[in-house]
């Protein structure tokens, strides 16, 4: 893979792309010290490389997951579309600007919330709708949806990850996954985005709230997130609150401990801290108490 210099126009590409200067000055053929987590939404995973399969040895850390949940581009790169292994089923492709290629396995292949197999290995069921193979995507871009093709099939949906990096075979992604970003969302770095986080409120003293999430939702492109399980904190100083059968704003202190509500954030430019839900980097324009 050709080496790249760092020039004023290569910096300036790298942040386009989401990139910190540590992650690109990684050496050649060696993963960034950081990666993005290449799922968003709820994940387990052990320290299974190595381990015993019918196939042979184990050449990733399988994370478990929900059907459709967002497989995300572990550092940018480019990505290329698989299909038609019947060990495999749905998968891609990721080739890191670091020289490591990441490969992404038992992607999702059903076009209900079932296990229908009736979807095939194509965009809005495997990959997102508009992605193209050989289409260059930044760090923690959607490039896929969790589930369990191939020889996974009927098994709990989750994602096969390998990270093989330039000088050969595979490496154990696990610690570079205990290190890892792990996105609450993803928008394009600077661009305007907004969300709707669904939960129950744990703790509010009128400038910030405490909110366990169950679901998000993020636009423009509406994405959803299920099983969300973070608390996050947010500003919520200039927010309005208002019953979900009317819209009469009220005093932010109608909001309880133990309420469920859905919090809907102010449109702001996406950074790294937003994407990852940092406390108080997202700010609350409107609250609807769902219930007690």
């Amino acid at each position: 893979m050709r080496r790249h210099r760092t020039t004023a126009r290569g910096l300036f590409l790298i942040l386009a792309l989401g990139l910190s200067a540590a992650a690109w000055a990684a050496p050649a053929g060696k993963p960034p010290a950081r990666i993005v987590f290449p799922v968003i939404g709820p994940a387990s995973y052990v320290d299974d490389y190595g381990d015993s399969r019918p196939q042979g040895r184990h050449e990733g850390n399988d994370i478990m997951s929900v059907r459709r949940a967002l497989a995300v581009a572990a550092e940018a790169g480019r990505v290329e579309f698989q299909s038609g292994s019947s060990r495999a089923g749905c998968m891609l492709y990721l080739y890191g600007q670091s020289g490591t290629k990441y490969v992404y396995v038992h992607l999702n292949n059903d076009v209900t919330s079932r296990n229908d197999n009736r979807g095939g290995c194509v965009g809005g069921v495997a990959f997102p709708r508009g992605l193209k193979s050989g289409q260059r995507v930044a760090a923690g871009q959607p490039v896929g949806y969790v589930g369990d093709s191939g020889d996974a099939d009927g098994a709990q949906p989750h994602l096969h990850f390998e990270m093989r990096p330039a000088a050969g075979g595979s490496t154990n992604p696990h610690p570079y996954l205990r290190r890892a970003q792990r996105l609450l969302f993803y928008a394009p770095l600077g661009s305007t985005f907004t969300l709707g986080l669904t939960g129950t409120v744990a703790e509010t003293d009128g400038t910030d709230l405490r909110l366990k999430v169950n679901s998000l939702r993020w636009w423009p492109n509406g994405l959803r997130v299920t099983e969300v399980g973070r608390t996050l904190t947010l500003d919520v100083s200039a927010a309005i609150v208002e019953q979900a059968k009317g819209a009469t704003p009220r005093a932010f202190a109608a909001a309880k401990k133990g309420h469920r509500v859905t919090v809907y954030t102010l449109p702001q430019p996406a950074t790294r801290e937003a994407q990852l839900g940092n406390d108080r980097t997202l700010l609350a324009q409107r609250i609807v108490i769902l219930g007690d």
